[in-house]
C-alpha cells in the first residue's frame, strides 16, 4: 500500500466559526495506481490534493504514505517527503522564468544536494523523455503552453517519485498539448508511477484507471472504472 486516508477532516476558521472543508474521507491508493478526482469549485479537491501533497496537514484523522504515519510529522520531514517521494505538477507550469529548461528540470536536485554535472545528465535524460531534447537552452517564455507543462512533467520526475500529483494538468492548454500530456501520463504509469489527478475535465479523468467524486468535502465511492481506489 503506497498511500492511506483513514477519516480525514480539514477544518478552517472563518471568524469565529469554523468550515468543514474536508468530511471524513477515506482513501487507499496503492503503487502504480491511476486514480483522477473530480468535483465543482469549492468542493475540496485542492485541499484534498495539498493535504496528499503534504503541502497541509489534517485537522484530524491518520495519512500513512510508504508505511509512514505523517499525519502530525513537521515540515522538515514533510519537505523531504515532497523532495523525495512526490513530483507536482500544476495548472500553472511553476517554472522560473530566468532558468532555461535544463535548469528548471535540474532544481529539485539542486535541493536535494546533487553535484552539478549530474544535475544537467539527468535533467537531460529527463527532457528527452518527454520529448524535449531540442529546448534544453530554451526558456519559459520561449516554449509553448504544452512545452512548458511537459518541462514541469520532467521537473516532478527527476527524482523518480513513486507518486506524481497533477492539480488540473490540462487546464491551462490547447487540445491537443493536453493530448499530449495525457499521453505522457499514461507512459509513466504504465512504467509504474502512480497517478492522481484533479481536473475538471470528464475527457481527462476517463483517461485515468479508477475515478472518484468529491462533493461537499466529500469523497465519494468509485465509479465503477475498476473499482474503489
Amino acid at each position: 500500500m503506497l498511500l492511506e486516508l483513514t477519516d480525514i477532516c480539514k477544518d478552517y476558521p472563518q471568524g469565529r466559526d469554523v468550515v468543514p472543508v474536508l468530511k471524513h474521507v477515506d482513501l487507499v491508493l496503492d503503487d502504480g495506481d491511476y486514480l483522477a478526482i473530480m468535483g465543482p469549485s469549492g468542493s475540496g479537491k485542492t485541499t484534498l490534493m495539498n493535504l496528499i501533497g503534504c503541502l497541509d496537514t489534517p485537522t484530524s484523522g491518520t495519512y500513512r504514505l510508504a508505511g509512514e504515519d505523517i499525519s502530525g510529522a513537521g515540515e522538515n520531514r514533510l519537505a523531504d517527503i515532497r523532495n523525495r517521494t512526490l513530483g507536482f505538477v500544476f495548472q500553472s507550469f511553476n517554472l522560473l522564468p530566468k532558468l532555461n529548461a535544463r535548469d528548471n528540470v535540474a532544481l529539485p536536485l539542486l535541493y536535494a544536494g546533487v553535484k552539478k554535472s549530474e544535475r544537467s545528465r539527468r535533467a537531460e535524460e529527463a527532457l528527452e523523455r518527454v520529448g524535449l531534447a531540442d529546448r534544453m537552452s530554451f526558456f519559459p517564455t520561449q516554449l509553448s503552453g504544452g512545452q512548458q507543462q511537459r518541462v514541469a512533467i520532467a521537473r516532478a520526475m527527476i527524482n523518480e517519485p513513486r507518486l506524481l500529483l497533477a492539480d488540473e494538468p490540462t487546464g491551462a492548454l490547447d487540445t491537443a498539448s493536453g493530448e499530449q500530456v495525457m499521453d505522457l501520463f499514461d507512459t509513466l504509469n504504465a512504467a509504474g508511477t502512480a497517478i492522481v489527478l484533479i481536473t475538471h475535465e470528464p475527457a481527462v479523468g476517463a483517461r485515468a484507471k479508477s475515478l472518484r467524486r468529491i462533493l461537499d468535502g466529500v469523497l465519494l465511492p468509485a465509479d465503477g472504472k475498476g473499482g474503489a481506489a
